[in-house]
């Protein structure tokens, strides 16, 4: 959930940029902009977004790896030589 606490306007954030490029340096927190009142934009710095990004990866890899341990505890593994014919087949690789 967004914290709304920290919102400006998109107005206040074109005429102050530097000041809110410092406090998000500083406090690492994203700020909620606003136009008309209404949530539009979210901003953040590189580092924190970076981070988030770097998560999001290892939590979509550990989903990856479990989806696939499961599937092979439910026996529908395929032998690596007909993936690997299923493979050729569909990309016209040579043997």
């Amino acid at each position: 959930m967004l914290d709304t606490g920290e919102s400006h306007s998109l107005t206040d954030f074109l005429l102050n940029h530097a000041s809110h490029v410092a406090r998000l340096k500083e406090t690492k927190a994203p700020e909620v902009l606003t136009v008309n009142g209404r949530a539009e934009v979210i901003v953040q710095d590189a580092a924190s977004y970076q981070s988030m990004l770097d998560r999001l990866d290892h939590v979509e890899t550990v989903s990856a790896i479990r989806e696939g341990m499961e599937s092979a505890e439910r026996g529908e593994l395929k032998p690596a030589d007909q993936v690997l014919d299923e493979m050729r087949a569909k990309f016209g690789l040579p043997r």
